[in-house]
């Protein structure tokens, strides 16, 4: 998909939006069915832009945020950063236009911080390659994690941080995991218990049915992930086990965030220890998502990553 086709939704999709009469309800099917928002701004395009708007625009199809979405999806699981990196102008194009339509806040929300993870790759990239410690070396510093310091140092929490934060640290304190990792939610979130990906991730924590369900978690009426405090239980249950796995919390958030499966392969491949000898192999948005969730977590609470206590107690 082309920026300018995200263009009509800037410049078309605010206006029409503004001057247009609201449209008339849309019947619902059951207690989770939407208006069809897309099929609604189409027709307020058709109705009200001006002609010389869609001689230059034609309205995005659905199927074209979708293919976007996947596009950027499958950039995020490769490994070449340079590729992410070039993500940046379709990115911020499209996020521009998601903002006009508050309905599609779940998406705009989800892509704002997809383009977090694209400017830092960016940044990156104009960094020559550091290698990975040689086996028996001493400790390599945390891959990105002074650049996510930089990016970080100044930016506010999210406004929703204050009203959940306290509820969610004591449910993670409650799993015996440090309560300042509770943090993770800015990350995975910007605190949003209704936040959902395009691949099926929902909740505070992002977590995927199947994750969610083998944590005890209902995904259909209700959707416990939705809900702060089951949710925060479950992202610490699953945290503390991949502690108890991996040994440290940067190879535990690998995992969290690429699957523990793969985190594994690559330790036993590679015969590594440490997350740095296995980040040139992990996904970009892993080797971006790992130090950022630590630089969020020493920005909030003053806490650096070596000083990020382990679990209390051992899960059976």
């Amino acid at each position: 998909m082309q920026s300018r086709a995200w263009c009509l939704l800037l410049v078309g999709g605010a206006a029409l939006a503004a001057s247009a009469p609201a449209p008339a309800p849309q019947p619902t099917a059951g207690p989770e069915a939407e208006i069809d928002l897309h099929e609604t701004a189409r027709q307020l395009f058709d109705t009200f832009a001006p002609p010389e708007v869609k001689a230059q625009y034609d309205f995005p199809a659905r199927e074209q945020w979708d293919a976007f979405a996947a596009r950027l999806q499958h950039a995020l699981e490769t490994e070449d950063l340079s590729a992410l990196a070039a993500y940046e102008p379709e990115a911020r194009a499209a996020l521009a236009a998601l903002r006009f339509f508050p309905d599609y806040a779940d998406q705009a929300e989800w892509l704002e911080e997809r383009l977090d993870y694209i400017e830092a790759a960016k940044e990156a990239v104009r960094r020559p390659p550091a290698l990975p410690p040689k086996p028996g070396a001493a400790p390599a510093p945390l891959p990105y994690y002074d650049l996510w310091l930089r990016r970080l140092q100044a930016r506010p929490a999210p406004g929703r941080a204050a009203g959940l934060f306290p509820a969610v640290s004591r449910a993670f304190a409650a799993e015996g995991v440090p309560p300042q990792l509770a943090w993770i939610a800015e990350v995975e979130s910007t605190f949003n218990p209704a936040a959902r990906s395009p691949v099926g991730a929902k909740g505070l924590f992002q977590l995927m049915p199947a994750t969610a369900q083998g944590l005890g978690l209902s995904t259909f009426l209700p959707d416990d992930r939705t809900d702060p405090e089951k949710s925060a239980r479950a992202a610490a249950r699953y945290l503390h086990d991949l502690h108890d796995q991996f040994g440290d919390w940067p190879l535990a958030l690998a995992a969290y965030n690429a699957g523990p499966g793969r985190v594994r392969r690559l330790l036993t491949g590679r015969h590594a220890t440490t997350f740095a000898e296995i980040a040139p192999a992990l996904s970009a948005e892993t080797r971006m998502y790992v130090p950022k969730v630590l630089a969020v977590v020493r920005v909030r609470t003053g806490l650096a990553p070596d000083r990020l206590p382990p679990p209390a107690g051992r899960r059976t």
